[in-house]
């Protein structure tokens, strides 16, 4: 083997972590208007698209070989409910059908939440004290699920971290007639640093306060273990973990725990820092990129949801 690893000769034979075009999830922001394509500053090569742009973008992702794209909107306007998230006629709704229409290959993952509604950009419905009404919340996630449904998602993805969100967006789906539609949940979101730039792009900063009243503790393992059996028990088809690099080990842990499948979201910090690095000359982009997402699948990931999805593609 020692030879093996230093001339290179039958490498691929013995490599033990396979990294395709198969295992990356694109995130795509879509936003209402006309012909926009928006650059995100804190995320270069990133943009904002209206829905005739995003549909050409899919259609360039899904000539990279990715099959997947997660959706994320930006409404014209948001609202103390995030009403726009669960509207028939809102941006990821209308979005969907127009991806659908275009390809209906492609596998279309809606990312489900208020918080890129909210005018106060948090997930959950606000009390007067500021806190976030759990109950209330699960209301409106499940309504924001099925109308995603109902447009054509080929699958939801709950990423509020309410209690309880997955037993009620499953029993409001099976009820409406989508039992068929899978649901990926984020079992283990952490109150992480990683997320500023996504925020930037989605507009979804809070207002006032944070969100470490319902996302996890970065110092708790068990309870993302725990988290994860409670909303494979709810309904959930597959999990998420996020952020991916920093939280490896619960990567390894929860695939280890549940044997569920299971993604892992590379955020928009960790798709920041290498961009940042690379464009200073500090460290060789494809390189890099290629080993982080194959750290990523060793540890256990099936797939990997990340910003550079569509360069890795090409990489590859």
């Amino acid at each position: 083997m020692r030879r093996l690893r230093r001339t290179g000769v039958l490498r691929g034979l013995v490599r033990e972590t396979e990294l395709t075009a198969a295992h990356l999830i694109q995130p795509l922001f879509v936003t209402a208007g006309a012909d926009v394509r928006e650059d995100v500053g804190s995320m270069p090569g990133v943009r904002r698209l209206s829905i005739a742009a995003l549909v050409e973008e899919a259609a360039a992702v899904r000539a990279a070989g990715i099959d997947t794209v997660l959706l994320f909107g930006i409404p014209a306007a948001k609202d103390e409910m995030g009403s726009g998230a669960f509207d028939e006629e809102g941006i990821v709704q209308m979005a969907i059908r127009a991806l659908k229409e275009a390809d209906p290959g492609l596998t279309v993952i809606t990312d489900t939440c208020l918080c890129e509604y909210t005018s106060h950009g948090h997930c959950g419905w606000l009390r007067d004290d500021g806190t976030v009404d759990n109950d209330l919340s699960l209301e409106l996630l499940a309504k924001t699920a099925l109308s995603q449904a109902a447009a054509g998602a080929d699958a939801v993805a709950p990423s509020d971290m309410m209690d309880g969100r997955i037993g009620a967006i499953r029993s409001q789906l099976d009820d409406e007639g989508h039992a068929e539609t899978p649901i990926i949940s984020y079992s283990a979101k952490y109150a992480s640093a990683f997320y500023g730039p996504f925020r930037d792009a989605a507009g979804s900063t809070p207002r006032d306060g944070d969100r470490r009243g319902y996302q996890m503790d970065p110092a708790n393992v068990l309870e993302a273990i725990r988290e994860s059996r409670i909303d494979l028990d709810e309904g959930a088809d597959m999990l998420i973990v996020k952020p991916a690099l920093p939280f490896l080990d619960v990567v390894h842990r929860v695939k280890e725990a549940t044997g569920a499948p299971l993604a892992a979201y590379h955020v928009s910090g960790e798709y920041s820092m290498i961009k940042a690095a690379a464009r200073a000359g500090w460290l060789d982009e494809r390189a890099a990129v290629l080993e982080a997402l194959t750290s990523i699948r060793r540890a256990g990931a099936d797939a990997i949801i990340t910003y550079h999805a569509r360069d890795a593609a090409e990489w590859l």
